[in-house]
């Protein structure tokens, strides 16, 4: 049993490969014992270095941006935003990660970790944050209160004030 004399292919898996989660690799037989592949299948959307994209995305449950995205608006589950890659318009994401630039309006129902490289130049909105040491936000925060949607903060103080009146009509 010597070794074979190509390397492995890369994994399905692996976060910078393009071929969907689950997907078998051409020209690959079924091997007895191999691993599978046994949630639902994501579909992931890789903009490789140096490559630039205008335009809409639709129905990408993961985008990874290496190279440049340039988009009004786009909605997924999760967006992960490499070192050197630059994300500029809109996007809502549940989970976010940023080592590179995004210059536009984001919303982040969920997590949003900003690396040491990251630069987020813009509008944001999220849930819970992360900024390692580095990492850089400039312009407008604002932070999504558990009980409240992401919505304009005008709704939510107008949900606080009724509240507070009835606090005051109870004190002595």
């Amino acid at each position: 049993m010597g070794r074979t004399p190509f390397p492995a292919p890369p994994s399905p898996n692996s976060p910078t490969g393009a071929m969907p989660a689950g997907a078998p690799r051409p020209g690959a037989a079924a091997v007895p014992g191999a691993p599978r592949q046994t949630g639902p299948e994501r579909r992931t959307l890789v903009v490789g270095r140096g490559i630039s994209v205008q335009g809409s995305v639709q129905d990408a449950e993961r985008l990874v941006v290496e190279g440049t995205v340039e988009s009004s608006m786009i909605q997924a589950t999760e967006l992960q935003v490499t070192h050197g890659g630059v994300f500029r318009g809109g996007v809502e994401v549940e989970d976010a990660e940023l080592a590179g630039t995004i210059d536009g309006t984001l919303t982040v129902n969920g997590s949003l970790t900003i690396r040491s490289t990251g630069r987020l130049i813009g509008k944001v909105k999220c849930r819970r944050l992360q900024v390692e040491d580095g990492g850089q936000i400039t312009g407008q925060l604002e932070m999504i209160t558990d009980g409240a949607p992401a919505r304009p903060a005008a709704s939510d103080a107008a949900k606080a004030e009724p509240a507070a009146g009835e606090g005051s009509s109870e004190a002595p």
